[in-house]
């Protein structure tokens, strides 16, 4: 009803009726706070940077000068501010005498990006450049450096914050569906050349990316409802005076060239690639015969689901076995060396008699499952087998075939000692099968031990999964079998997939093709610039045996898709000493892909030596020997998302600037989920220069690791620039740490041989249930520039009250734990609460030689 007592004009009235219907949009903007302005003079300075007063002009006492080649890579200026959530513009106003437009890195709580800075007509000429930001509420840490990809020599006077107006609006009508996913492309995967920027205006979220040449690449992933032609609308803006081109890249596949008309402000075009069910990549590229020179803003895809807010979006759910029902028993505990102290969530269900079984119900529909459950040790260590007999709603539908050949390990690293020896671990394996029909939600699935061929079986969980038929072969892609393989014959396929390789160099398509069913290969297929993919990971299978078989990439543009791996590898390797393959390692040069593959039983998931822009989405890797992906030597701008990573024998994810390799940089773990890794860490970033481990699920930390370990250990180079962990949750991680009878924090930053140079950001963090401390600083070195904003720490010592490794029993797990340590940390909104364990407190600070500078909102230390 409208009211009587204020008249209004038609439109207004016919405003407000439809606003009451919910028929249009309402707008609403509130005004901007008051600029925050921050002098670089007073900035905390590193790497060379200084404070000078040479030149006239600047505001404040002085600016900072440094940012000469000198200094590339280390000359840094960083802010520490308070603001509210949301969207703000940085202003950074300098001089640059040199004559022609430089540029510098700017990074805002570790998200970096490159600023453009042109010339100004002397050193004592000051210009501005604005960029858009986007802040967390409470502390944020803005840094200005001169990254390694920078061409810096200019002097910095201040840097001014500015809030951009917000925006609020209505919902549209009601009962209709909303609008199609929107993805924003600034915070996609760049490659070859792709920059982004914040210029012209009117770009939706924090920007848009360039794509200048030939080369220039930006991916977005997304997450489809249902498999079919979806309608994606891309906004742009072409500043050319005529059409420009780019071309479309469906899940890695070349589509078609796209035409984008010339025309002021931003644009729309649309394009209606097929889709699969699950996570796809729509991509933008410049090749040869395109124009390019063009901005792109977002992309709004028809049909989409949401992705998981941390984590990986994955296509299977996971049931633990403890939570389900039937008649087994149930163990938990974190004890190393006991079965539940490697099991998810630390608890196992386990059958010891026929007819034993545990049930789960389904909760969407599957037709396949894969199980994680351990059988016991041969006395020759060559494994036991036996059946795990699968039933749906009461009706056995099939076996599925257990081993232990891949798991049991004995003895300290690298795990050589005997069957029976001492310090028995790994016990868990996964065997997956597909299933007779589909079966809805609310099917019953009963997994039973109907055999006495083992005398006990323990199921951990069950990941149920709808699979879709097999993808068929793109247009063009060479077949495997037209050059000899053979799929399900047991015949060594290495030498057919070699010449298939070497075969689609010379076609246009440069593609692979490998069709659904079971190859040997034993050894290494090596290439590069070449796109090879299989019609799905539950339907093209390559096997390796005696230790070998996997993949070496040796160049860029190397695209690996849609298929498993399941190597044969039984035992660590040595230091030094390698007898055994990875799924995929080398050299992947710029621009290359895996997307959709699945690994078991590699000795590593992902070795990258070295690369430019490696995008690695959707893996599943599981049981390695070693770690899960371990990216090392010269290598900038890979990205790691979306990928699940269970029982890895190291670090699951680990960026390793190696002083004999080189430096990594700009490298992110982005939305992965991390379960069980079992010598080592979650993540681990071993020095480098801008890395981030950020929005991922970490879990149930075996022995030897953290969740997260920043540290320069194992010969690492120094670190550099921001190192970022943020919007992680860590849920019962951190270990005891056998060799030196300590034990570990979830978050464990970690000066071993030097000092922790760089600024290191942990922010929006979430740690639950920590086994021991929740944040471990350690130790007799300095870690001097972190900042530690909006974490919670809930719970610690979850395994204190059980743990004896011959060195005592632990009671002591502290909230944090800084092990004399030098350095300075600013802490904002940390709350330490649930602290348990004798003795154990919110904060120990060993000698007071860590500086703790307290900012607002702590609580509970």
């Amino acid at each position: 009803m409208l009211s009587r007592s204020t008249p209004k004009t038609g439109l207004a009235v016919l405003a407000t009726v439809l606003m009451t219907a919910g028929l249009i949009t309402l707008w609403s903007s509130a005004a901007p706070a008051a600029p925050v302005t921050l002098e670089a003079e007073s900035a905390a300075l590193s790497g060379g940077a200084r404070v000078e007063t040479e030149h006239a002009g600047g505001t404040g006492s002085g600016y900072v000068g440094g940012f000469t080649d000198a200094n590339r890579g280390t000359a840094r200026a960083t802010f520490t501010t308070t603001a509210t959530a949301g969207p703000n513009s940085l202003t950074l106003r300098y001089a640059n005498g040199t004559g022609s437009t430089r540029t510098l890195s700017v990074s805002v709580n570790g998200a970096a990006r490159q600023v453009s800075l042109p010339a100004t007509a002397s050193w004592s000429t000051w210009g501005e450049v604005t960029t858009s930001v986007a802040l967390t509420a409470g502390s944020n840490t803005v840094a200005v450096a001169y990254g390694s990809g920078d061409s810096g020599n200019v002097n910095l006077d201040h840097v001014r914050l500015t809030t951009a107006p917000t925006t609020t609006t209505t919902t549209t009508t009601p009962g209709q569906p909303g609008p199609a996913g929107s993805y924003e492309l600034e915070t996609a995967f760049t490659a070859g050349g792709a920059t982004t920027t914040t210029s012209p205006a009117g770009a939706t979220g924090a920007g848009s990316v360039v794509l200048p040449g030939v080369g220039a690449l930006v991916t977005r992933t997304v997450n489809q409802a249902g498999a079919g032609t979806a309608t994606v609308t891309l906004r742009y803006t072409n500043p050319a005076s005529s059409a420009r081109t780019i071309t479309l890249y469906a899940n890695g596949i070349r589509q078609r060239q796209l035409s984008l008309p010339a025309g002021g402000g931003w644009q729309t075009t649309t394009h209606q690639p097929a889709l699969r069910t699950g996570l796809n990549l729509i991509g933008y590229r410049v090749v040869a015969g395109d124009t390019g020179g063009v901005q792109l803003d977002h992309v709004t895809v028809t049909n989409t689901r949401g992705l998981a807010q941390r984590g990986a979006t994955v296509p299977y759910t996971t049931h633990e076995a403890e939570a389900g029902a039937g008649n087994g028993t149930r163990i938990s505990g974190r004890a190393y060396t006991t079965e539940a102290a490697e099991a998810s969530g630390r608890a196992a269900v386990k059958l010891t008699g026929t007819g034993r079984h545990v049930e789960i119900t389904l909760t969407a529909p599957a037709n396949a499952v894969t199980v994680r459950a351990g059988l016991p040790d041969s006395a020759a260590g060559t494994g036991t087998t036996a059946p795990l007999a699968v039933y749906a709603d009461g009706a056995k539908v099939r076996d599925l075939a257990l081993t232990s050949k891949y798991s049991w390990m004995y003895g300290p690293y690298p795990f050589a000692g005997a069957p029976g020896g001492e310090r028995p671990h790994r016990y868990f394996d996964d065997a997956r099968a597909l299933l007779p029909r589909t079966y809805p939600a609310g099917t019953v699935l009963r997994f039973a031990k109907d055999t006495d061929a083992t005398p006990y079986i323990t199921v951990d969980l069950i990941d149920t999964e709808l699979v879709d038929p097999a993808f068929t072969a793109p247009a063009g892609y060479v077949d495997v079998t037209a050059h000899g393989a053979r799929p399900n014959d047991g015949v060594d396929d290495t030498a057919a997939l070699r010449a298939a390789v070497s075969a689609a160099r010379g076609t246009a398509t440069r593609g692979v093709w490998i069709p659904a069913g079971t190859f040997s290969v034993p050894g290494l297929i090596t290439f590069s610039g070449v796109d090879l993919r299989g019609a799905g990971p539950w339907h093209t299978v390559l096997q390796g045996s005696n230790r070998r078989g996997g993949f070496y990439v040796n160049g860029g543009d190397a695209q690996l898709a849609d298929l498993t791996f399941d190597g044969d590898v039984t035992t660590r390797d040595p230091d030094g000493a390698p007898n055994s393959d990875a799924f995929v390692e080398g050299e992947f040069g710029t621009g290359s892909l895996v997307f959709n593959v699945a690994t078991n039983h590699a000795k590593v998931g992902l070795w990258v030596k070295a690369a430019n822009g490696l995008h690695v989405v959707g893996a599943r890797i599981r049981n390695t020997m070693a770690d899960g992906v371990n990216v090392n030597g010269e290598t900038a701008n890979v990205r790691v998302e979306q990928s699940s990573f269970r029982n890895t024998g190291d670090d699951a994810l680990a960026t390793w600037s190696w002083e004999s390799a080189g430096t990594v940089s700009r490298s992110v773990f982005a939305f992965n989920t991390v379960a069980l890794p079992v010598l080592a860490n979650g993540v681990a970033i071993y020095g480098g220069t801008d890395n981030r481990a950020e929005d991922n699920l970490i879990s149930d930390t075996v022995f030897n690791g953290s969740g997260v370990m920043v540290s320069t250990w194992h010969a690492s180079k120094p670190f550099g620039g921001t190192t970022a962990i943020q919007r992680n949750t860590l849920t019962r991680t951190g270990s005891r740490h056998w060799d030196w009878h300590t034990h570990t924090g979830a978050v464990w930053l970690f000066a071993e041989r030097a000092d922790i140079t760089g600024a290191v950001v942990l922010r929006d963090l979430q740690v639950d249930d920590s086994s021991y401390h929740g944040l471990l600083l350690s130790r007799q070195r300095a870690i001097g520039d972190l900042t530690v904003g909006n974490v919670r720490i809930n719970g610690t010592g979850g395994a204190t009250d059980s743990f004896d490794d011959g060195a005592g029993t632990v009671t002591n797990a502290n909230g944090m734990h800084f092990d004399q340590v030098t350095g300075t940390g600013r802490f904002d909104n940390v709350a330490v609460s649930g602290v348990r364990g004798a003795g154990s407190q919110a904060l120990v600070n060993v000698g007071n030689t860590f500086t703790v500078q307290r900012g607002a909102g702590n609580s509970g230390w």
